[in-house]
């Protein structure tokens, strides 16, 4: 008798095979990307010290063996929790809210120097019967007795399975989180093909690596008026040819975003190329377009178009 389980598109697995969601979740700008990262060990997800850089759910996938036993993690890298301004926002929520509803798992990631305004977050959790761990991030950053103030301080506000102090930059304590995700993973068959990363196709990393510098290069307002659509990509023997929009809601911002002479934008165009070609390991031809789209961010006609549904 045969006891593994078989898919057509993945193959055999074991029965005892171990599969499920984990949900990485929080406020912006608590390090959310950087933790996915780091846990998938590769950059699936941009990052900058601007909050609310990402936008959509980001999927990493990783695959190994623990105790002898197959295992396979899709982490989700979600937007950070807010109260919407914008049809945009709520869009994002709404990838939060679908990545609460499928995950077997829930990091909830708080930082070391929140002032306990997580409220918006804790409402969402407390909706959710699925295991939490509480995970107090950059604690590289504080005393010990700071860590300890803020363990005790979760320890009597929020009822989570465990309590994990975390520096998602330096991996300080990523093995015991690890331990603790894959424990409570359920025994299931993988749920895509052992050898993907990711969920997303190479036109969204793409888009993303390009939208992180905008954020990179440019100030107030014009990074959250952006949005980077890639028009056309063509993966040749020796180069990758990528043409882009970067749609702005106003004239003004198109202006700011070209710069004195286009120095600008082809400032932000150069090290996006640069790190395109890191990110594919091949030469990129990259062409940029600034498109003025008004009020984008609430037109759920063009939102759902730039694949903001979940």
């Amino acid at each position: 008798m045969n006891t593994d389980l078989e898919n057509p598109l993945i193959g055999e697995v074991s029965p005892d095979h171990k599969a499920g969601f984990v949900s990485i979740v929080g406020k912006p700008n608590v390090g959310k990307s950087t933790l996915m990262n780091q846990l998938v060990g590769e950059r699936l997800s941009i990052i900058t010290s601007k909050a609310q850089t990402t936008r959509h759910r980001i999927m990493g996938i990783l695959n190994g063996m623990h105790n002898g036993q197959e295992f396979q993690l899709v982490y989700s890298d979600t937007p950070g929790i807010i109260k919407p301004q914008y049809k945009l926002h709520e869009s994002m929520m709404s990838f939060v809210r679908g990545s609460l509803e499928d995950a077997d798992v829930v990091l909830f990631v708080t930082d070391i120097f929140e002032q306990h305004d997580e409220n918006d977050v804790i409402e969402r959790l407390q909706r959710t019967e699925t295991p939490i761990l509480l995970l107090i991030n950059k604690v590289d950053l504080a005393t010990q007795e700071q860590v300890s103030e803020k363990i005790a301080y979760w320890q009597e506000h929020f009822k989570a399975q465990e309590i994990i102090p975390i520096s998602a930059l330096n991996a300080f304590n990523i093995d015991k989180l690890f331990e603790g995700i894959v424990s409570r993973l359920p025994q299931h068959p993988p749920y895509f093909p052992k050898d993907e990363l990711t969920d997303k196709p190479e036109r969204f990393f793409a888009s993303e690596i390009i939208r992180e510098k905008i954020f990179l290069n440019y100030k107030k307002e014009v990074p959250y008026s952006c949005e980077v659509v890639i028009t056309s990509f063509k993966d040749k023997d020796d180069i990758i040819v990528i043409q882009s929009e970067i749609l702005v809601e106003r004239t003004t911002q198109r202006a700011i975003l070209l710069g004195e002479g286009g120095k600008m934008i082809k400032k932000t165009g150069i090290m996006a190329r640069e790190e395109l070609e890191r990110f594919f390991g091949k030469k990129v031809f990259l062409d940029t377009f600034v498109k003025v789209e008004p009020d984008w961010r609430q037109k759920e006609r063009t939102l759902k178009r730039l694949g903001y549904d979940e």
